[in-house]
């Protein structure tokens, strides 16, 4: 197979990965038993998911939580508080294309580069010593279902836990991270490769920034509702054909390791994104190389979140 270029080296100090059996139990978020969350965007409105349909946050809190979805990471304590009594429905499940971003206008998004041992052999790439940080414009948010405008024929997948912060803060310590995530999603990182490697260095924030190139949902899973939240299975499949295949504990630098990390140089702020990494299976890779075309479905899944879905089209 073909060695690609290793990515660049930016010569950040190393930081320990400490050793974990496949097994081990994550500390969990301390909501406390039994306060298990799901959020969704229906129609751009912050509603409570249950197991028949769901709860208008703004109308069932009778104004003491906004409609607005962004904005309730702000109050996530208080809000899952308020959350994990509520039982009255006000509306059935929305329909797929009803459903937005979970966290539609974040401050900060980061992204981390070779995240899984598979995906960096297959890129012919040196483990980092040190995540390696790129980051992605809030304006490629996109809903979790509908179409993917394709500006090239140069456009790979690439699928990914995605990290929604709850409490954000500076020096973080690992052993707090977990304390600190409001809840997980699904992701795709959609990377326009020709324009993500030209130059020297890579233009990585550029190529993964194109409208639409980071769709997130379908909901945002609070951890505690994960046996295991650090052993997840994630896919990808294209019209059926599954591209990618992994788990999260394959990660090289967990979550509690990236958050420790990132807000030990800038503070993270509630509602902010961290895109965790793919595993192997992206397009660039493979011999002959293989990039998304028009009229494709590509499907993303993570297990105990659901799926997304995007059909390529045209520009």
């Amino acid at each position: 197979m073909r060695r690609f270029a290793k990515f660049p080296r930016f010569g950040l100090r190393s930081i320990h990965r400490p050793s974990r059996k496949a097994n081990e139990r994550v500390p969990s978020c301390q909501l406390g038993e039994g306060t298990h969350v799901r959020i969704v965007n229906a129609g751009g409105r912050l509603a409570l998911e249950l197991s028949d349909g769901i709860v208008d946050v703004a109308t069932a809190s009778n104004g003491s939580f906004g409609p607005d979805v962004q904005e309730v990471y702000d109050q996530w304590s208080e809000f899952v508080e308020w959350a994990k009594g509520q039982t009255e429905l006000t509306g059935p499940h929305p329909a797929q294309e009803d459903l937005g971003a979970p966290a539609p206008r974040p401050r900060q998004i980061f992204a981390i580069g070779l995240n899984y041992k598979d995906h960096a052999d297959e890129t012919g790439s040196a483990y980092p010593d040190s995540p390696l940080v790129f980051t992605k414009f809030q304006t490629s948010i996109a809903a979790p279902f509908g179409s993917l405008i394709l500006p090239s024929g140069d456009v790979d997948w690439e699928v990914e836990m995605v990290v929604i912060i709850g409490t954000g803060g500076a020096n973080i310590a690992e052993a707090d991270a977990w304390s600190r995530v409001a809840g997980l999603t699904v992701g795709q990182d959609y990377s326009e490769r020709a324009i993500q490697l030209a130059g020297t260095p890579p233009q990585f924030s550029m190529g993964k920034s194109f409208p639409g190139f980071s769709p997130l949902g379908p909901r945002l899973v609070t951890i505690d509702e994960f046996e295991n939240v650090d052993d997840l299975a994630l896919s990808c499949d294209i019209d059926g054909e599954i591209v990618q295949d992994g788990r999260t504990n394959h990660l090289l630098f967990n979550v509690p390791q990236l958050i420790a990390w990132l807000s030990s140089i800038t503070p993270l702020t509630p509602g902010d994104l961290i895109f965790t990494g793919t595993p192997a299976g992206v397009g660039m890779a493979r011999n002959p190389r293989r990039f998304l075309e028009p009229g494709e479905v590509v499907t993303s899944t993570i297990e105990g979140i659901g799926s997304i879905a995007q059909r390529c089209v045209s520009a």
